[in-house]
């Protein structure tokens, strides 16, 4: 199939699918060297099955009417797992595709299991089976092979016929509302931008002084500013290695720094050395009254044994319900229940209250059993 490369192309593509309830959407990126994502195709398709492949790194195309579709309220953009395609439409348009549909969140409202894959939804939904050897080619390398372009458009035609009988599971089952509630994280911008201020709590692990939080904080906004500036990947600059080893022995001379074995030889006297002896010296500057320290893991204590039943009885509402369990309460939420009757977490609120949280609470009041029939749990009020 030949590329959409021209604006005027591109624009006549997104005029057929606008008169359309939905489109088909996927993207192929590459981010190995680079910070931000570079897109190197898009792929699209409409109801009837008809598809288009569109080149973003072709000279003669504007990609604006593209975002346009995306900013379309009349028409639903269906993807599968999103959130890196969506990453990148914020990133290159500044706007999120509304009204938005993720086939990975409905499959897990229907039943399907946690975080299926869109391999196993095409076969297990559209009977079909998808030639997987293109996935990780280059997809900036011009022109596409055969394989590739077959493989990008499996991608969206495909995904027609998830959609379909997803989005008629959802009306029939009445769970709307559930996947609507999960849409609206993945089409908040909060959700996408990289707050170099915030970098810090990926690497936190078990640090537990304000000190090492402190100078962690300073260093890891430092690199991810860096990273972004010059748009390489955060290792380039700095290994994570090494920016846990400094916010730990918070080195404050050159010296200090050269010892470091996560550092380089040499690297201490370099430019960017110094910015990170100059972070260092930001992070013993803070007040340590502000430092927030990472929550930590809610620990099990005495109710081990009322997480394990949450566990049982979880996996039991979820099998006769029909949904993976993972989209109704994690194992925090568990720790949470079986310590706080009043826990402000999702699964105490909405619809996963009325789904589980409510029987939750009840079984650990003792006003619930669970006991196994014929291979099954079985959860039962008491009077």
């Amino acid at each position: 199939m030949d590329l959409i490369a021209t604006t005027p192309a591109l624009a006549e593509a997104c005029s057929r699918f606008a008169g359309q309830p939905f489109v088909t959407v996927d993207t192929e990126f590459m981010r190995e060297t680079t910070y931000y994502p570079k897109l190197c195709l898009i792929q699209m398709a409409g109801p009837d099955g008809s598809g288009v492949l569109v080149d973003p790194l072709s000279p003669d195309i504007d990609l604006a009417p593209f975002f346009a579709l995306m900013a379309d309220e009349g028409v639903v953009k269906v993807f599968h797992s999103a959130r890196q395609d969506l990453e990148i439409i914020w990133l290159l348009g500044g706007l999120l595709p509304q009204p938005f549909f993720d086939t990975q969140v409905a499959a897990m409202v229907c039943g399907y299991g946690d975080s299926v894959s869109y391999e196993q939804l095409v076969n297990d939904v559209a009977k079909a089976k998808i030639d997987k050897s293109s996935r990780f080619t280059d997809w900036s390398r011009r022109p596409l092979s055969d394989a590739q372009s077959s493989y990008a458009l499996s991608d969206v035609t495909h995904l027609v016929k998830v959609y379909e009988v997803l989005a008629g599971q959802l009306l029939s089952t009445d769970r709307g509302e559930w996947l609507d509630e999960e849409m609206s994280v993945l089409t908040s911008p909060e959700t996408y931008k990289a707050d170099p201020a915030q970098a810090w709590r990926r690497l936190s692990g078990r640090m537990r002084k304000p000190r090492e939080i402190a100078v962690l904080a300073e260093v890891a906004a430092w690199r991810e500013r860096e990273a972004q500036t010059r748009n390489v990947p955060r290792g380039r600059i700095l290994k994570d290695e090494a920016v846990i080893d400094i916010a730990t022995s918070a080195p404050r001379s050159v010296e200090s720094l050269g010892r470091l074995r996560s550092i380089p030889a040499g690297f201490e006297r370099s430019r960017t050395g110094a910015d990170i002896l100059a972070a260092v010296e930001r992070g013993f500057q803070r007040d340590l009254s502000d430092i927030v320290l990472p929550e930590r893991s809610r620990g099990r204590g005495g109710n081990g044994a009322v997480v394990e039943l949450l566990k049982v009885l979880l996996k039991a509402v979820c099998e006769a319900e029909d949904v993976a369990p993972k989209i109704v309460a994690t194992m925090d939420d568990l720790e949470a229940i079986a310590e706080d009757d009043e826990a402000d977490i999702a699964v105490l609120h909405g619809w996963r209250r009325t789904l589980f949280g409510e029987k939750a609470l009840a079984l650990k009041a003792g006003r619930l059993a669970l006991s196994a029939e014929n291979g099954r749990i079985v959860v039962r009020e008491l009077n």
